[in-house]
């Protein structure tokens, strides 16, 4: 017995090391899980509608994916959001972002504040706009499950995680012609070549390329 532990401890740790990086999984790169980052309009839309029928809490699930979508929130964006920073009756959601973003003030769209309204309704006097049942806020974790498993649901061709949120609202953006400097804005960007790479992806600068 001793005398196998002492074979063990004359191998360099410096080898131990390698064997174990070597049979370690390795993450494969993005592109091999799937073809693009970005969700299109109608994807999210089916998204939101798979959120809807899994579980009991269909309605904040779905309004968790809207707000993240529509605003461009981040994981941690979204699940630190509270009450204080919307204001219903005005239309507005002031984003503190982080990573050394720029933070802003956006306006909420009618299907927004019916669906926050509800769910103000569903889990009252809670400082956290997403909570769980134990009225704590959502973790990230909890969040990835629940775009993952709608990913699931809506049958998308490619596995989903939150970030494509993310990368869904500033595409939609950028198709939509808005301003290169206002998407930098709105996603708070502070270095707008972060905010170039949608305008990259947006189909509608080719639009006059060919006359049929």
């Amino acid at each position: 017995m001793y005398a196998s532990s002492s074979v063990v401890l004359q191998f360099p740790v410096r080898n131990i090391k390698s064997i174990a990086k070597k049979n370690a999984l390795v993450r494969l790169k993005n592109a091999d899980y799937r073809s693009r980052e970005y969700l299109t309009e109608p994807e999210v839309d089916q998204l939101i509608a798979a959120a809807k029928r899994v579980g009991r809490h269909g309605h904040r699930d779905a309004t968790l994916i809207l707000l993240s979508y529509r605003h461009g929130l981040r994981v941690s964006e979204l699940v630190n959001l509270r009450w204080d920073q919307v204001d219903l009756h005005q239309g507005l959601i002031h984003i503190n972002r982080l990573k050394r973003g720029t933070s802003s003030v956006h306006p909420l769209r009618g299907t927004e504040v019916v669906a926050l309204n509800r769910l103000n309704a569903d889990y009252p006097k809670l400082h956290y706009v997403f909570c769980s049942e134990r009225k704590t806020p959502l973790s990230a974790d909890a969040f990835r499950k629940i775009i993952f498993r709608a990913g699931q649901v809506a049958n998308l061709p490619f596995s989903i995680h939150p970030h494509m949120m993310r990368h869904a609202c500033g595409y939609k953006l950028a198709q939509a012609g808005q301003d290169t400097r206002a998407i930098q804005h709105y996603l708070g960007h502070r270095n707008i070549q972060h905010t170039v790479r949608y305008t990259q992806l947006s189909a509608e600068r080719f639009k006059n390329f060919w006359q049929d």
